[in-house]
């Protein structure tokens, strides 16, 4: 995982969206699509994009992919901005 790719995948209001609406839960593909008013090939993509950056994680049942949060990279995204602004624990 990159820096890079994870501000990049970041950068984008609907993948913003997409994980505000994972810290919920896992949701499937469709579920996801369903809150969107673009084509089920886009939300793929930012799917692909956020997956590629590691912020979130898919599991296949059956005919359904169902997509996690992964906190962890967040929580390093985190701590990188809290020490560049020259946080610590202990503010």
């Amino acid at each position: 995982m990159s820096l890079q790719n994870t501000l990049k995948a970041l950068s984008d209001p609907i993948r913003r969206e997409i994980l505000n609406l994972l810290k919920s839960g896992r949701l499937s593909a469709g579920e996801i699509c369903d809150h969107f008013d673009v084509t089920g090939a886009s939300i793929s993509r930012h799917l692909s994009v956020l997956k590629e950056a590691d912020l979130i994680r898919d599991t296949r049942e059956g005919k359904f992919i169902y997509y996690d949060l992964n906190a962890s990279v967040l929580e390093e995204i985190l701590l990188w901005v809290k020490d560049l602004k020259g946080e610590t624990d202990h503010d």
